[in-house]
């Protein structure tokens, strides 16, 4: 009888290790998605700086690769049970996948479209190719971000 008491006692803390796991590990995905999503904000209004003083866009480069970089994995960010707790993520983005994902397409498409007329030092092309990843981020802000 004491031996089952063991193995039930170990079974059951070792259920509440997994719960409080998986747990811990939706917290650190939304953590994660959120940090990076504060980096994307926080270059995007640096490039918008340089931009709206018709400055040297080459400089933008490392800004724009790590946006680049973001959102190249940008639906992944987003699992099956991430979207309770500490986050703004709206239950749209798992009942209408195809959508998110299509928007989360768009804001890559125009994140490597800044990333050219960067690298190519064009500053003309690099504030529409800005006004497009800012549009393409609202695209995918208003159906699939709570405020």
């Amino acid at each position: 009888m004491q031996s089952r008491l063991k193995v039930w006692t170990l079974a059951l803390g070792l259920g509440l290790a997994a719960i409080g796991g998986t747990a811990w590990a939706q917290a650190d995905i939304i953590a994660a998605r959120k940090d990076g999503l504060k980096r994307v904000g926080a270059n995007m209004e640096a490039i918008k700086l340089v931009v709206d003083a018709r400055g040297d866009v080459r400089t933008l480069g490392p800004r724009v690769d790590e946006i680049v970089t973001f959102f190249s994995d940008f639906p992944t960010r987003f699992p099956a049970g991430s979207g309770t707790g500490e986050t703004r993520a709206l239950p749209a983005i798992w009942t209408d996948r195809a959508g998110f994902d299509r928007a989360a397409a768009n804001a890559l498409t125009a994140a490597h479209t800044l990333r050219t007329t960067v690298n190519a030092g064009d500053a003309a092309a690099t504030a529409q190719a800005f006004q497009a990843l800012g549009g393409a981020c609202g695209a995918c802000h208003r159906p699939f971000r709570g405020r």
